[in-house]
């Protein structure tokens, strides 16, 4: 054993570990050994977006406890990192850095200044995820953005295609006017925001008689198809089947029953335009109403929308507005609030364009996903309801083509001479079609030799929803279902209808099995003043700068102990401080520890000869043993880390190690059994905390390890030694009670010096103690080395009487022994 050095040097001795365990090895997963039980996590690939933020390490925190635990517990682990580099958020921020447009630049030019972007970011949030410690297996490290990886992508499209979930079609699809690319449902951020409701006037078919329609987007005037109506509504069931004018067009549409128009909202009377909302499109289905393509790809008025054509939606609108005014036609105005979708990349708000592209059937398994969603645990359990809600209200199958540049290309062509669509064969594959031509040179409808490539690419998506087979090692590893499904899955409030969806759905469809075994879920980090952490509310706190100060094991608590698992949790320096206050208590007991114990030989077998405190506090770490390993089980990481520091803190540090400090001290003869008792409980117990603090401050504890305990355990890290199982032997309630009693005794003892406002250390020359039964005279008598030398009293001087405190100013605690002090304390 050696001594434990006096400081206490967070940046050292984290920087220290993080090397030296990616040098050991110890986070690399054996291939080869099947005997370990597997444990897989899911880790998500995220976009690189440059600094990590303190939501970063929040997540990453979590999944990197329950590997640690796992590996402690004697599971083979599996924890792999990739990087999810396609995302529209880079070209958006390419296009700001450079001050053009994607359109702007030749194709390869702009997917290089992508490429560099994202190296860019790679390094950086790389960075900052191996200084918060994250016990990764980077040999597993990987990027969508590589040929090798669209391998997998253009595969799992191959094969789905040959199964019938992809198909092509001309359908109403979400799409980003300011990105001129569709997206899907799930990047569609809905938010409020101030619109006007116009009230406009639509004639009945040759009366002077007309319709009110309230409207906040009438500038898709140009592209009505229809008015509607509930039949039930008595207003205007009389008007079901007539014709009415569409103001300023020189044309008549039918009014129409439609049972789903609420009379309620506005004036009861609906406008059908192609396509105002999701509504629209219902509507223009089930009734097979006519498309009138009102806008163009960049959000222009197309050539249907007569005298605005070539103005963007918001002068159209203008200019509507002025028109159907001076027509006489609008009635009035009002402000209102509505709810708007907006792209959740770069907030332009989104529109319904019914546009050529491929789409992968989801709706047929959508029970599929629920019945799997139901059937494993999730931490927190409610969080399962935000998939099966989602899957339950989706309308649409999921469009996976985009307009972009930087992305998988979708490994199809066209034949020139008969439109034949040819896909990629599996051996093909990876491939651009926009630089190779199919393999067999020949179109197989016709014989054509000219091929168009298909130039649209895939959803980022597609390539991080295949993540569970992927990490497993599909498709090139015979045995990988032997780590498929993946074990856990994590993911955040905010990508549930994204990451998780999207993985189960592709892995029913691709292998008709489940992506993963339980789900765990973390919220979102919020500033101090319970906003969310955002810079400009000026309540942001750059990770890199919190690691820094703070050190990894600091900021890791906070993110462990901040609040319950899936919950929003605020950022709070002080949370970190008190974190980082709580490991220089560690460090220190440790050293007063390890003096004490430079005598200890672990493996003697000498007698030891254990008293009620010894006793007591083996029976409560036992406890604390159970408590901890079924938080961790259940991903109740505050739970666990509370549990831990409150033990460590006072229960061992303040109580116990101060009670034994006396016993530890002695060197007669007649005392070494008793010394020896409470260096092997001191022992035992300060390595079971170090076990059990393990995955959420790893940096300390190995730190301590390696000097008091890595010679007598004989592992290499940590890290890799067995977690602790509950010795029910050990647990003694009767035990317990006689000790909290005892302790309470000395704890009143200590508080009738702090009201004389006395050090704790200035000796009491009389104490008397009033029992009040022999019981617990007997009880204190058996304790009273440990009490006399933890209260500074000479044994001659502490006198334990059975009966109860009798005209003496006694002092009192309810439900405690009283206590009696007299003559105070020894003179200075």
């Amino acid at each position: 054993m050696q001594p434990m050095p006096k400081e206490y040097t967070f940046a050292e001795i984290e920087q220290k570990w993080q090397s030296k365990w990616e040098e050991m090895g110890i986070y690399r997963y054996d291939w080869n050994n099947k005997k370990l039980l597997p444990f897989s996590i899911d880790t998500p690939p995220p976009y690189p977006s440059g600094e990590l933020h303190m939501g970063n390490v929040l997540n990453w925190v979590y999944f990197d406890i329950v590997a640690r635990f796992k590996r402690m517990q004697g599971f083979n682990v599996l924890f792999p990192q990739g990087w999810d580099c396609h995302g529209l958020g880079i070209e958006i921020q390419v296009e700001k850095a450079k001050n053009i447009r994607k359109r702007d630049v030749p194709p390869d030019q702009f997917r290089t200044w992508c490429i560099e972007l994202v190296e860019k970011y790679i390094a950086m949030m790389k960075e900052g995820i191996l200084k918060m410690g994250a016990s990764i297996d980077w040999s597993t490290e990987y990027k969508t953005m590589d040929p090798d990886y669209w391998r997998r992508t253009q595969l799992s499209f191959v094969l789905l295609h040959k199964k019938g979930y992809m198909y092509q079609g001309t359908h109403p699809v979400n799409w980003c006017p300011r990105d001129e690319t569709a997206i899907a449902d799930a990047e569609v951020d809905h938010v409020k925001k101030e619109g006007t409701l116009h009230y406009i006037r639509f004639h009945l078919e040759g009366s002077s008689e007309y319709l009110l329609i309230a409207t906040s987007r009438p500038e898709f005037i140009p592209a009505c198809v229809a008015v509607e109506v509930n039949p039930k509504d008595e207003r205007y069931s009389k008007y079901i089947g007539r014709k009415i004018a569409v103001p300023l067009m020189n044309r008549e549409v039918t009014i129409i029953a439609e049972e789903s128009v609420d009379p309620c909202f506005g004036t009861g009377v609906v406008q059908i335009c192609t396509y105002g909302d999701k509504e629209d499109v219902k509507t223009v289905i089930k009734h097979k109403l006519p498309v009138i393509r009102l806008l163009t790809e960049s959000g222009k008025i197309s050539e249907a929308g007569c005298k605005y054509t070539g103005l963007y939606v918001n002068q159209a609108r203008a200019a509507i507005v002025a028109d159907l005014t001076v027509a006489g036609l609008l009635e009035k105005s009002e402000k209102i609030q509505h709810e708007v979708g907006v792209c959740d990349r770069c907030k332009a708000q989104v529109e319904i364009l019914e546009v050529k592209q491929w789409f992968m059937k989801t709706m047929p398994l959508s029970e599929a996903v629920v019945k799997n969603a139901e059937e494993i645990p999730w931490y927190p359990d409610y969080m399962k309801n935000r998939l099966i809600d989602w899957t339950k209200a989706l309308d649409w199958d999921w469009v996976v083509s985009r307009q972009r540049l930087f992305a998988t290309p979708i490994p199809v062509w066209y034949c020139k001479k008969c439109g034949e669509v040819i896909v990629a064969q599996e051996e093909w594959v990876p491939i651009d079609p926009r630089m190779q031509k199919p393999t067999n040179d020949k179109c197989p409808k016709c014989g054509g030799t000219e091929f168009t490539a298909e130039t649209d690419v895939l959803d980022t998506w597609m390539d991080s929803s295949i993540t569970c087979a992927v990490h497993a090692g599909w498709p090139d590893r015979a045995d990988w279902r032997h780590l498929f499904p993946a074990s856990m899955h994590p993911s955040g409030t905010d990508i549930i209808r994204t990451w998780a969806y999207y993985l189960m759905v592709r892995h029913l469809a691709l292998f008709d099995e489940r992506p993963f075994n339980s789900v765990l879920i973390n919220g979102m980090v919020l500033g101090s003043d319970g906003r969310k952490m955002s810079k400009s509310l000026k309540n942001y706190a750059a990770a890199p700068e919190v690691l820094q100060k703070h050190g990894a094991d600091a900021t890791r608590q906070w993110a462990a102990g901040g609040g319950a698992t899936g919950s929003d949790i605020p950022y709070r320096a002080q949370d970190v401080e008190y974190g980082r206050r709580f490991l220089v208590k560690l460090w220190n007991v440790a050293g007063f520890a390890s003096s004490l114990l430079a005598d200890y030989d672990p493996k003697a077998n000498a007698k030891v000869d254990l008293q009620l405190f010894d006793k007591w506090i083996l029976s409560k770490m036992e406890n604390l043993t159970k408590k901890v390993t079924e938080a961790f089980e259940k991903c109740q990481f505050n739970i666990a880390v509370e549990e831990i520091r409150n033990f460590t803190w006072h229960v061992f540090c303040d109580y116990y190690v101060e009670s034994v400090k006396d016993r530890l001290y002695r060197q007669e003869k007649e005392s070494a059994a008793k010394r020896r008792a409470a260096q092997r409980t001191l022992y035992e117990v300060l390595y079971k905390i170090l076990q059990l603090l393990a995955p959420i401050t790893p940096h300390l504890t190995e730190e301590i390890y390696q000097n008091m305990y890595a010679e007598d355990k004989g592992f290499r890290s940590l890290q890799i030694t067995l977690w602790p199982k509950v010795d029910s032997t050990l647990i003694d309630k009767t035990v317990e009670d006689e000790g909290d009693k005892v302790m309470a005794l000395i704890e009143n003892v200590r508080r009738k010096k702090a009201a004389q406002k006395l050090p704790l250390n200035i000796p009491i020359v009389s104490l008397e103690v009033y029992a009040g039964t022999q019981t617990s005279a007997d009880l204190i008598i058996s304790a009273k080395e440990d009490i006399a030398g933890t209260l500074k009293v000479a044994l001659d001087d502490f006198i334990v009487i059975p009966k109860a405190g009798q005209g003496q100013e006694v002092l009192q605690f309810p439900g405690v022994i009283p206590v009696a002090i007299f003559g105070t304390v020894a003179k200075k």
